[in-house]
């Protein structure tokens, strides 16, 4: 949760995965089970901190890093190369209480900024999404060439909104980015789903129940 505050926020920040976009386990979990792979091993490759960290620092492209992933499957590498594919083909979904609560900011006249450890596929995937427009900012970890929970991040997206540090509220799925965003002196927010949008609303300083510490 935040801690006291006097005033309310200037501005939200806002994680794509896992807030804004859900993922549907059951899709990897099928294509694993086709092609035979141990379960859960197509995200838990993905994210092996070795490949994934070029992957969202601008050093590798997404094609780059799928190819990396492939190779590291127990697979021939055809079957490896399209069970990476298909897997790829899905690009999640929209989190509509997440999207409700950035229109509602938006139009109480507070600018939102989207920030996320992405590839170079991102701005692809917002427009598959509709989610192009929703935004008054897009901070990618792929373009700044720096990802959370990295102090720099979060000192350049501040920056990025023109405002002090305390006066942007955080929103993100993953304790480490959270507690990361909280030492860069960010009220920060865990988000696990539309139960806290009320919150939200009083941490902003919008019509609803006010926040509480």
């Amino acid at each position: 949760m935040l801690g006291m505050r006097r005033d309310p926020a200037r501005a939200l920040l806002i994680d794509l995965d896992g807030v804004v976009r859900r993922w549907d386990p059951a899709h990897p979990a099928a294509i694993e089970k086709t092609y035979g792979l141990p379960p859960g091993s197509l995200l838990s490759t993905a994210t092996r901190w070795d490949l994934y960290r070029p992957a969202v620092t601008g050093e590798l492209t997404d094609a780059a890093w799928m190819a990396a992933v492939a190779a590291e499957l127990p697979l021939a590498a055809d079957r490896a190369a399209e069970a990476v594919a298909e897997w790829q083909r899905y690009r999640g979904d929209v989190d509509p209480d997440a999207l409700g609560i950035v229109r509602e900011v938006r139009a109480a006249g507070l600018p939102v900024g989207l920030v996320t450890n992405a590839t170079d596929v991102l701005r692809g995937d917002l427009d598959a999404l509709g989610l192009t427009g929703e935004f008054d900012e897009v901070f990618s970890s792929w373009e700044l060439r720096i990802h959370k929970p990295a102090p720099a991040f979060y000192e350049r997206v501040c920056a990025g909104l023109g405002l002090e540090p305390q006066w942007v509220l955080f929103v993100d799925d993953e304790d480490r980015a959270v507690r990361a965003a909280r030492a860069a002196k960010l009220p920060a927010y865990r988000w696990t789903g539309p139960d806290g949008i009320p919150y939200l609303r009083g941490a902003l300083g919008l019509p609803g129940r006010a926040a509480s510490a």
